[in-house]
């Protein structure tokens, strides 16, 4: 008798330009004949995964992100909680999704992000999907926290970098985990006070993944790591580079991917 297949999950964590690796996995992964049965996504991970999970291709996914300049992401926000207002991420999204709902996705999906006030992680997996990745991808203190049924909602990457449990809880029976920031290592070179400030949050951020991982091994199959070098997750200038390198890991594990399915 032939064996049933195992559900396929892909967990695509949080790294802001440093993302579109993901685009150029999932392309990698088409073109190899897997496509996954549940995704879970984190900031930029969640805006990717819900293109994906909505039907866009890859390609033209990559298409719509070579298109954008940062202005295009960012209105000053007259309100206190971040710098930028979110209303043109929201209106970027809803032009190439439609104001589409969970319920209406090719492929089941979930996005995390971070209530301020319980400091705990939220799932959304019901309602508006832009109106949930537009809080899984608001970073805190440069976009506006989404102010939703009682929650200050954050960037889910604040405390859930890549959400591979989520995925697992969906109904994956095999969890394929895609982490774009990696392990962020220090400047020899001694930053000045923005610079030192933002090399804390890496270490703070190396060591809370590094726990998750190992507190979600037994959920996580496969971690995959692609190699982005020191490429700044705040430009747009190396998403060329991106999507060739989340191609290349999806081509160098598309075989070990089928293996586990």
């Amino acid at each position: 008798m032939k064996r049933k297949a195992k559900k396929l999950g892909f967990a695509l964590g949080a790294g802001g330009s440093r993302g579109v690796a993901h685009i150029g996995f999932l392309q990698a992964m088409g073109e190899n004949g897997i496509k996954p049965d549940y995704i879970s996504g984190c900031s930029m991970g969640s805006v990717v995964g819900a293109a994906y999970a909505a039907g866009l291709a890859p390609k033209e996914i990559m298409a719509a992100i070579k298109k954008l300049r940062l202005l295009d992401l960012m209105h000053l926000s007259r309100r206190a909680g971040g710098l930028f207002d979110t209303q043109k991420i929201r209106d970027l999204l809803v032009r190439y999704l439609g104001d589409i709902s969970f319920e209406e996705l090719k492929i089941p999906f979930s996005c995390v992000a971070v209530d301020l006030y319980t400091q705990e992680i939220v799932e959304f997996k019901t309602g508006s999907v832009v109106d949930a990745v537009v809080a899984s991808s608001a970073i805190p203190a440069v976009f506006k926290p989404t102010e939703k049924e009682g929650m200050r909602l954050v960037d889910g990457g604040v405390l859930e970098r890549v959400p591979a449990r989520f995925v697992k809880d969906m109904g994956a029976d095999k969890v394929v985990a895609v982490d774009v920031l990696g392990y962020r290592e220090c400047t020899k070179k001694c930053p000045r006070m923005l610079g030192m400030l933002l090399q804390v949050i890496d270490v703070m951020d190396n060591y809370r993944t590094m726990r998750r991982r190992e507190e979600s091994g037994k959920d996580i199959d496969l971690w995959i790591e692609p190699e982005l070098k020191d490429m700044n997750p705040y430009s747009l200038k190396q998403i060329g580079f991106a999507y060739g390198k989340g191609y290349q890991s999806g081509e160098k594990y598309a075989k070990e991917i089928k293996a586990l399915i």
